[in-house]
């Protein structure tokens, strides 16, 4: 079994919080000057403050839509140098501003062996902000979006790969971390996952599966 590692580069998108517009403020001079208190209607109408972006199912995504949201980077998930072929994503879920795709978080059901059991997770993978909007809580919002479906799949537990310095986001939306080396299927022969791995129940009372034994993801990763 061989063993990989991966000093990725720091340019793997963060996450962000959708920002609010504030409520119009009330301009003294629009104030009736007959009255010591303005009246509704002596003030103008306030536009409602801004509703966070919402997350939408998307019919289809390629590379197209991939270079909508990143541009033109070759490496918008930072993983190149780990050499992994990874697996396409069966759902795919978004966010988009101004008509323009500007995050993402893909969906696919694979097979899981701990030890002899074998059982199915949902991976999550792809997920990518636009380079000028990360800080602003949109991968917070997309793989949350995206996990509110996986709890409708049927497998208890949610799988993803990430780099070291994203733990934290995610422990945040309450991934935990497995320890454990996972092996992972690749052209050649399986290898060992050189990302972290993290885990999140997807039901009430929902378990990492049991069993003894060497992880094995039974497919590409995701």
């Amino acid at each position: 079994m061989r063993r990989m590692t991966t000093n990725a580069p720091s340019k793997q998108p963060t996450s962000a919080d959708p920002s609010a517009a504030n409520p119009t403020s009330v301009n003294p001079a629009l104030v009736n000057p007959a009255s010591s208190a303005p009246t509704s209607a002596d003030l103008p109408s306030a536009p409602p403050a801004s509703a966070p972006p919402a997350v939408v199912r998307l019919a289809r995504y390629s590379t197209t839509e991939l270079h909508e949201i990143v541009g033109d980077d070759d490496d918008p998930f930072g993983v190149a140098e780990a050499g992994l072929t990874w697996l396409p994503k069966q759902e795919h879920f978004g966010i988009r501003r101004d008509g323009r795709l500007v995050a993402h978080t893909g969906l696919v059901t694979l097979p899981l062996a701990v030890g002899p059991l074998e059982t199915e997770v949902v991976g999550f993978g792809g997920v990518v902000v636009a380079p000028g909007l990360r800080g602003h809580g949109l991968a917070r919002l997309v793989v949350t979006g995206a996990l509110e479906h996986a709890r409708t799949c049927g497998p208890e537990c949610g799988l993803l790969f990430c780099r070291p310095h994203l733990v934290p986001l995610y422990q945040r939306l309450g991934w935990r971390t497995r320890e454990e080396d996972v092996h992972v299927e690749q052209p050649d022969g399986p290898v060992v996952m050189p990302l972290r791995t993290m885990w999140i129940p997807l039901r009430a009372g929902a378990r990492w599966p049991g069993g003894s034994g060497p992880v094995r993801l039974l497919s590409l990763p995701m």
